[in-house]
Order: structure tokens, then sequence, then C-alpha cells
């Protein structure tokens, strides 16, 4: 699986991954499951991630739904009886695998329990995705990392000392940090603009020295572009196929329209932060200096011999002789010949 994700000397951008986030909006089907695949492919995602677990291994019987969760899915307060008709069977994986293969776009998936990283290895993943609510898990994060494969790691609700700690437990089990990579998020679903909070990226980065990217649960575009223009090098987002449908993430979840705009819109963002970092026109440009920059024109008819100050000239379209940057070294020169009103300006016609 192909996660490299880094910036070149001259500080090009490398092709934003983009993580199609499919989540658990199947609600438990392999049709739905099947489709969502085919709109991530042709949306351009470069990855489709689900989520793997066993609501016995996740949550226990007494655990109350969160509040995002109570509003969009059924009267039970519970999070088991949820999670339960959200697990996908052990006998899927196959097939779903082979169809992102057929279609041209990687699997992934969050861990949530030693037997699913298990169960993912089995399946050849060489990359794992830790969830925000995992971060804490000591003796989920020793296993991963003892893998020694690829780590995608959220950090929603998380301060720095948090995620230092959770580094500090995958390092010490000789995780080398080439392989981890960093999501900023924010977990509440879907989140307000006032409180995505960009700029820790930057603290992020700053911080712990390895790639980081952006798990975005908000309702537009916006966040997550200017990530990208933060240096973010993955984006994930979620996508359903009907926001309307019964289900915990479906109502902060793209549509299947919207995740090909967005898939564009971060395609786009990514072009525009091409290119050396060097200020000096295109190409595409130099062609239209001699037409909207000026060159000195006389702004009246003068003499031979006359003794020229700055206001005997004015700054005229195109730029085809002397630069108006250039007037300074005109002053008290001497015309050598008579001139004309809006006559241009040419150094052989001065002493």
């Amino acid at each position: 699986m192909n996660l490299k994700v880094t910036l070149t000397k001259k500080c090009k951008m490398s092709k934003v991954k983009i993580i199609a986030e499919a989540g658990v909006n199947h609600n438990g089907s392999f049709s739905n499951i099947i489709q969502m695949i085919d709109i991530a492919s042709e949306a351009g995602a470069d990855f489709i991630k689900f989520q793997t677990f066993k609501a016995k291994n996740l949550v226990s019987s007494f655990a109350l739904k969160a509040e995002y969760q109570r509003k969009n899915t059924s009267e039970n307060k519970h999070q088991y009886s949820m999670l339960k008709k959200l697990e996908i069977p052990e006998k899927w994986y196959g097939k779903i695998i082979s169809h992102c293969l057929d279609k041209g776009i990687e699997f992934l998936s969050s861990v949530f329990d030693k037997e699913s990283v298990d169960l993912l290895l089995k399946h050849g993943l060489t990359t794992f995705k830790i969830p925000s609510g995992e971060i804490t898990n000591k003796p989920l994060l020793k296993y991963v990392a003892k893998k020694g494969q690829k780590i995608i790691l959220s950090t929603g609700m998380c301060d720095i000392s948090e995620i230092k700690k959770a580094l500090g437990v995958i390092y010490s089990e000789k995780f080398k940090s080439e392989n981890i990579i960093l999501l900023h998020c924010n977990t509440e679903y879907p989140t307000k603009n006032s409180e995505v909070n960009l700029l820790a990226i930057n603290h992020i980065k700053d911080e712990f020295k390895v790639p980081v990217g952006y798990s975005d649960h908000t309702l537009g575009n916006e966040a997550a572009i200017a990530a990208v223009a933060l240096g973010s090098q993955i984006i994930e987002k979620h996508f359903t196929l009907n926001r309307n449908s019964l289900g915990p993430d479906h109502k902060a979840s793209l549509s299947p329209k919207e995740l090909s705009v967005f898939i564009l819109s971060i395609r786009n963002a990514t072009e525009c932060l091409s290119g050396d970092g060097i200020k000096k026109p295109t190409p595409s440009e130099l062609k239209n200096k001699e037409v909207v920059r000026k060159s000195l024109f006389y702004k009246k008819k003068l003499s031979k011999g006359h003794i020229l100050q700055e206001t005997d000239f004015i700054s005229l379209r195109p730029e085809i002789g002397i630069s108006p940057m250039e007037i300074d070294s005109l002053n008290n020169r001497i015309l050598k010949v008579d001139v004309n009103k809006n006559q241009l300006t040419k150094f052989s016609d001065l002493k």
C-alpha cells in the first residue's frame, strides 16, 4: 500500500492522498459496500476506508451513545446494539478487497481491537488506521506497532501531551517515525468551522516532525482545502449513499456528487500549491509584460536643447521603451532633437 507522502527538496507538493471514508455508512449491507467502492473510485479517491471491529471487543453493554449518534440513530441509547448491526462479517473481506483492486482504489480500515488487526493482516494490509478513540488504548497501540506496518493515527480529542504519550508507546516497539502519519481531527459530527483549529496542524508538525494530514468532519470543503495549504498530505472525508439514511454518521457525510466535487477541489488546491516556491513570472504571463507595463513618453512637444525634468514625461502602455523606473536618470538630460507629444522616449534622443 503506497502511503509515501513527502515534500521534495524544492518544496513541490506531492499528490495529496484522499481517503474516502465509508466508515459504517454501509449500514451492514454488502451491496452498499460494493456501491460505495464504485463511487469512491469514480470520484478519484486514492483509498476507501471502512471500520473493522467486533462490537463485543469495542463497547461495554452499558456504553451510551454520543449525542450526535443519538440524534441520527434509533431510540436505543446504548452503543452496542447500534455497532453490532454495523460490523462487516469476516467472510466479506476477501470480496471487498478484490473489488477494490478491480476498481483501482486501495482498501483501508480503522482497527479497534487486536482481533481486527489480525484479520486485516491476514488479508495483506500494510497500513493500519488507528482512530481517535483508540489513541489512549495502550495495548492496541503496542500490538499494531509490533506488526511493523504503516500507521495513520487520528488525534481527535487530544492535546499535544496525549499524542506524545501515544507516540512514545508506538516508538517503544522500535517503530520507525517515517512510517507514521498523524491526522489532525475534531470528532464532533459535524464540526463547526469555529472549532476546526487548523493551525494545530502546524503545532503537530513542529512538535513531532512527521507527516501530518487532516480528517475532516465539517459540512463543507473549505477546511480540507485550507488544510492542504497548511501542508496536510492526507485528507480524509466521510461520504454516504444517502444522507437521510438512519445511522450515526450519514448526516455529516458527503453525497456521492459532493464527494466528486470535494476531491476535484483538493486536486485543484494541490496543483495551485505546486511549483518551486521562488517568486518569478511563469511562462504563461511573460507575454503580458509588454502589454500591461508602461514606458516613458514625452508629455508635450519639446524643442532641441531642452533640459528635461520629470514633469516632461508621462507613463503609458506598452512596455517598449524606457521603464518609468528609470525616470530619475533622465532628469537634467538635454534633448538632441525636437520631440512631439506622446512620442516614445529613447536614450538616443538625449545627450
